[in-house]
């Protein structure tokens, strides 16, 4: 393995150091920023940088966006209609008021106390997860 030598030993003599104007050289102010400072979507200083980076730089990611989350629409208990067998998909049962009489019922979800009341009244909720 070749041991590269230092800029400073090549450039000895040199009053500029390969960087031209004199005054350019003398602070930190021409180099550009420290880091992964320089390189946001219109920046050219280091874009060679990010041009060799495994992960995608630029723009957002679908991961990090929230998800729409499905709102069901509520159903008390008493406004159930006395049938023997109810279809209440995309539903949720609360339960205020009092259960009908052997009733069998399909819904999204339902609160346990509505579930314990139609039990009791001698009929049973069904849920069917999504």
């Amino acid at each position: 393995m070749n041991k590269k030598r230092k800029k400073v030993t090549r450039m000895k003599g040199s009053h500029t150091h390969g960087r031209g104007f004199k005054k350019k050289a003398r602070g930190s102010g021409h180099r550009g920023g420290v880091g992964m400072a320089g390189t946001g979507k219109r920046a050219d200083q280091k874009k060679t940088l990010i041009l060799n980076l495994k992960e995608k730089y630029f723009g957002k990611t679908k991961k990090r966006r929230a998800k729409p989350k499905i709102k069901l629409k509520t159903i008390n208990l008493r406004d159930i209609p006395n049938k023997k067998e109810i279809n209440l998909k995309g539903c949720k049962i609360l339960a205020q008021g009092e259960a009908p009489k052997k009733i069998i019922i399909n819904a999204s979800k339902a609160s346990s106390s509505a579930i314990d009341k139609v039990k009791k009244a001698g009929g049973k909720i069904i849920l069917t997860s999504k």
